[in-house]
């Protein structure tokens, strides 16, 4: 085995890690978020992406990047968020071709109530993960994140 194959076996094991940390995040967060708020994960990313938005919304494209779906996912995901009256569709006003998602009176209320549910989820779940060898040092990176400043878009 060469070095360029030593680099690319590091590159999927790390991968391979992230993945394993990924899903076990996200099976604890669906686990509690159903069971005490009947929301999923990317129910609740959606909502909280909005809520992180002057004046409550965003374009459908934008919310689609902020959650990592589709755009057809995406649209799907809204028309069931705006059936359970959490999430509405406005248009534009400055191009009526735009379509905006605002969270609802009843939106914000439900991620109030989740949002607790989320934080001590997560943490519980990072601390579960710390305590395995091949995820501790990634889950000490995540912890050096909060210290770093934010992302520029």
């Amino acid at each position: 085995m060469g070095i360029t194959d030593d680099a690319v076996e590091v590159r999927a094991r790390g991968w391979r890690t992230l993945a394993a940390l990924h899903g076990m995040l996200d099976t604890a967060l669906e686990k509690a978020l159903q069971a005490d708020h009947d929301l999923s994960v990317v129910e609740y990313m959606v909502l909280d992406a909005l809520s992180r938005q002057d004046g409550w919304h965003m374009r459908m494209q934008q919310l689609a990047r902020a959650t990592a779906l589709s755009g057809s996912a995406t649209t799907r995901l809204v028309n069931r968020l705006e059936d359970r009256e959490l999430l509405t569709r406005v248009l534009c006003k400055g191009d009526r071709r735009g379509i905006y998602t605002e969270l609802t009176e009843a939106g914000r209320a439900l991620l109030e109530r989740a949002r607790p549910t989320y934080d001590a989820t997560l943490e519980a779940a990072l601390t579960a993960a710390g305590r395995t060898p091949e995820l501790a040092p990634l889950v000490e990176a995540l912890h050096g994140l909060s210290q770093a400043p934010p992302l520029q878009r």
